[in-house]
């Protein structure tokens, strides 16, 4: 298989100029003078039988096919470097988790610091977003999703039901009176009320809902948890991400009625990363994190 193979060299400068689209910075980062780099990728295409840049006057881009080779190329060097760190007695380098950000200033910001004690050497950044995010683009090594776990190309481990309730400080709770029904929600505010949840919350707990005068317009879980327990109104949120929350009674679930929706949060990450040492540490630690510390297979 080996023979079949170009040599390591021209491959290790495809994909520094892949990433850079530049000869210039590939050179500055592999040391390389700008016409070997410009040489190896020569030798490159040769071998290839086609390019895999588009030489422009003022630019360079990747032709079609070396689009497809350039992911895998980039993929296949961090699992060299990792599997080599891992060897030396620990996974190193720097790990970039982007979650919703419901997830990840609510469970995920309580229980990373476990993770980073395990891998004290690894370097965790984690983004707070809820943009989508392109993995052929963008330096992101897993990610949190919310959706219903059917993303091509992508490998998705269940995490958390969607499952949501209403919930509000215990002050709003004081002015419901001692007899309070679903309906006298309505004589509160409701944090985000076009939000679809409040809609079929109301319908299984046997009430008409109408849109309310009063409207908040909030579209993170985690502006509408922080005003809720700020007492502007009463929030719908998951239970599984707010558990501390309403055992602590920094907020109260006024009612058993729990509906989950079709959708969940997700681990997601390229299927063609599942091996690395770095996406394989943190996929182990945070599926046995949510199965009460027993691993879980992947």
């Amino acid at each position: 298989m080996s023979t079949a193979l170009p040599p390591l060299t021209a491959i290790r400068v495809f994909e520094a100029v892949a990433r850079h689209l530049s000869f210039t910075r590939a050179a500055g980062e592999l040391g390389m003078t700008q016409a070997a780099v410009s040489y190896q990728i020569k030798l490159l295409e040769e071998r290839f039988g086609g390019p895999l840049f588009l030489r422009k006057p003022r630019q360079i881009e990747l032709s079609v096919a070396g689009q497809r080779l350039a992911p895998a190329i980039t993929d296949a060097f961090a699992l060299i470097g990792e599997a080599y760190a891992a060897a030396r007695g620990g996974i190193e380098g720097v790990l970039t988790v982007c979650a919703k950000v419901s997830f990840a200033t609510s469970w995920l910001a309580r229980h990373i610091g476990a993770f980073q004690l395990a891998h004290p050497a690894l370097a965790v950044r984690i983004e707070a977003t809820d943009r989508a995010i392109d993995f052929t683009r963008e330096e992101t090594d897993l990610a949190i999703f919310f959706g219903t776990g059917d993303w091509p190309g992508l490998q998705a481990h269940r995490l958390l039901a969607g499952d949501y309730t209403p919930m509000l400080s215990r002050g709003l709770v004081a002015r419901l009176g001692p007899h309070y029904t679903p309906a006298d929600l309505l004589r509160l505010p409701l944090l985000d009320p076009g939000d679809h949840w409040w809609r079929e919350w109301f319908e299984a707990a046997g009430v008409s809902y109408e849109m309310p005068k009063l409207v908040y317009n909030l579209s993170s879980q985690a502006v509408i948890n922080a005003a809720a327990k700020a007492g502007q109104g009463v929030a719908i949120l998951s239970t599984a991400l707010y558990d501390d929350d309403l055992a602590e009674g920094r907020l109260i679930q006024p009612f058993e009625l729990v509906l989950e929706s079709e959708r969940s949060f997700y681990l997601v990450y390229p299927e063609a990363r599942r091996n690395q040492p770095k996406i394989r540490a943190f996929r182990d630690w945070i599926l046995a994190e949510l199965a009460g510390g027993q691993p879980i297979s992947a």
